[in-house]
């Protein structure tokens, strides 16, 4: 039977960015130096094939330090975690290794910095999502309030209009972010924004990957975990950008082919936390369906690299 044709366009980029990588070097280096098990608070990254493959190789997820026996290395997530965490770490004389990307420890070290020049916070970012708690939890209670949307900033009441600055998760989508951003800056003119932007430069990449592959597609599969704040900004984008069927997946598996049929062209991309593994299993999904001819709709190179905590690179 002869197969329809499809063009399938592919991001560029897509999938692992670097503090991604580095979290997951961390964790399998941990388990190289001091053996099985090594304690992950949270999942290191949102990922379910990388958690599970992590787990294969002795690595125990757990959601809170309490769980972890004190004799046993502990690593923090990517996602970062409230300055309490290493704190008690450190009072019950653990071994931690700290995940947390660099770009949200600039974050963290923003947030301490206006504090400490007498600013109230407010930070842009989802509530209950790991990254936000880390970064709301770097200062005291009540000091970081927190703004999901445009609406929320003609709600927040703050202690001192003249005295403010804001941060932002940094998985955030970079057009809604920017329409809060503007939000606040009309209600707190003198509200002090971040030297440079927070969203990060995978963040950022990927949307205008998806961006500019929308128009070129029918339906468009992001690869990533339902519960990756990325991955699921990446779908609102490609919808956003014109691509009225754009859908999150897992695995091939999840592939609703029934709401695909007579389709001509499909975007892929895949989340900061989606390794290629599983993009090349998608797309072969497609290729034993259709007669495939792949294009690359690349926006940008990257090349960024971020070295893991000098105690995993020292002898044990």
């Amino acid at each position: 039977m002869t197969r329809p044709p499809l063009t399938l366009y592919l991001a560029a980029p897509r999938g692992f960015c670097a503090g991604v990588d580095r979290a997951i070097k961390i964790v399998e280096m941990a388990l190289g130096k001091w053996g099985a098990p090594v304690y992950v608070r949270h999942e290191i990254v949102h990922n379910k094939y990388v958690v599970d493959d992590l787990r294969a190789k002795g690595a125990v997820f757990v959601e809170e330090l309490d769980e972890c026996p004190p004799d046993r290395p502990v690593i923090f997530s990517a996602h970062g975690v409230p300055k309490a965490v290493p704190a008690e770490a450190a009072k019950r004389e653990m071994v931690y290794v700290d995940a947390t990307c660099p770009l949200v420890s600039k974050v963290h070290i923003e947030a301490a910095r206006h504090a400490e020049n007498g600013l109230q916070m407010i930070m842009i970012g989802h509530a209950g999502h790991p990254e936000t708690i880390g970064t709301m939890g770097q200062l005291p209670e009540g000091d970081v309030l927190l703004v999901e949307t445009v609406e929320d900033v003609a709600h927040v009441t703050v202690r001192d209009p003249g005295r403010l600055a804001f941060v932002t998760q940094t998985t955030l989508s970079v057009d809604d972010t920017a329409d809060i951003v503007e939000a606040l800056k009309a209600r707190f003119p003198a509200i002090i924004g971040p030297h440079k932007e927070d969203i990060c430069y995978a963040t950022t990449n990927r949307q205008e990957a998806v961006k500019a592959m929308a128009p070129k597609v029918d339906a468009m599969l992001v690869v990533g975990a339902p519960n990756s704040s990325n991955s699921k900004r990446l779908v609102e984008v490609g919808r956003k950008a014109g691509c009225s069927y754009a859908q999150l997946v897992q695995r091939a598996a999840d592939i609703d082919w029934r709401a695909l049929e007579g389709i001509r062209a499909i975007g892929i991309t895949a989340g900061a936390s989606a390794p290629e593994v599983l993009i090349e299993e998608v797309t072969q999904a497609f290729r034993d369906r259709y007669d495939v001819t792949t294009e690359m709709v690349e926006t940008a190179v990257e090349n960024v690299e971020f070295k893991v905590p000098r105690v995993l690179r020292e002898p044990a």
